[in-house]
């Protein structure tokens, strides 16, 4: 017999986050688009939301070291359009914290950025519930199983 206490809280815990992770790729790849504001001209570049948290984001863009590009420092402070349609966005600031390149299974490499949310503007409000809602969905979600049948009247 083993002497190891299985902690319920801290796997279901481990479930809840792993849940919430999984929500947020597919609705970071089909519905929520983010774009960046890198330079003082106002242009703009895609970015690809990894995962976000109460306290920031994680995002990667494509990179190809041969060529260089746009590299974000650390303390690096940078605008985010959070888009929820084609043309509707919420703002949102945020302060790069560290930067790694990151390859995937295809071979693309990527920059990743950390980057902590600025909580004190006022746009971050709309964003908090939004982040509270994916907490609370990964919590209390279900599955659908296909065990239920739907009768048309």
């Amino acid at each position: 017999m083993t002497d190891d206490v299985l902690d319920f809280q801290k796997k279901r815990e481990e479930s809840i986050e792993k849940k919430r992770r999984n929500f947020e790729r597919i609705l970071f790849q089909s519905t929520l688009g983010a774009y960046s504001v890198v330079d003082d001209a106002g242009s703009i570049h895609p970015i690809q939301l990894v995962d976000i948290s109460r306290d920031g984001c994680l995002f990667q863009v494509p990179w190809d070291p041969k060529q260089g590009g746009q590299k974000f420092q650390k303390d690096t402070e940078i605008n985010i359009r959070m888009y929820f349609s084609k043309i509707e966005y919420i703002p949102v600031i945020c302060l790069v914290k560290y930067s790694n390149e990151y390859v995937d299974e295809s071979g693309q490499v990527y920059l990743r950025y950390g980057a902590e949310f600025d909580k004190t503007t006022t746009s971050f409000q709309a964003m908090e519930s939004f982040i509270e809602f994916l907490y609370k969905f990964a919590e209390h979600s279900a599955i659908d199983k296909g065990d239920k049948k739907v009768f048309f009247i």
